[in-house]
């Protein structure tokens, strides 16, 4: 084969595999994640009285951001304090296999929760940074 042909082939080669990987970075990644999954998903409910309406993010702040409705019982600022909402929340962020990528990244995670019969207004909200978690 002739040596300036091999030598061509090989640089296109480089040069195609070069494009190709190219990688999105974290923060492309995850403000597309959250895009595609309101645009597919939401609202989609996720219990009996839990409507989820949005995932977000912020860029500057990488914070990762989940916006809820409820409705019925939860439909209250005193019942949904009650519960302890925090803890929880705080507990599924650390036993999320599904964050761990964003985890490792040191990624901020917000949970707010509005009335569906008062619109919007806010009945809970958290925030959980890498101190809290880790």
């Amino acid at each position: 084969m002739n040596t300036a042909r091999t030598i061509g082939s090989a640089l296109l080669l480089t040069a195609l595999t070069g494009l190709t990987s190219c990688q999105e970075s974290l923060e492309d990644r995850c403000a597309r994640e959250a895009r595609e999954y309101t645009r597919k998903n939401c609202p989609v409910m996720v219990d009996r009285n839990i409507q989820m309406d949005s995932m977000t993010f912020d860029r500057a702040t990488h914070t990762i951001g989940y916006v809820y409705s409820v409705k019925g019982a939860l439909d209250d600022s005193l019942t949904i304090n009650s519960n302890n909402p925090r803890a929880l929340l705080l507990q599924q962020v650390r036993n999320s296999p599904n964050l761990k990528l964003y985890k490792e990244a040191a990624y901020s995670f917000r949970y707010t929760y509005y009335s569906s019969q008062k619109k919007g207004t806010k009945l809970f909200e958290a925030t959980f940074h890498d101190k809290d978690y880790r």
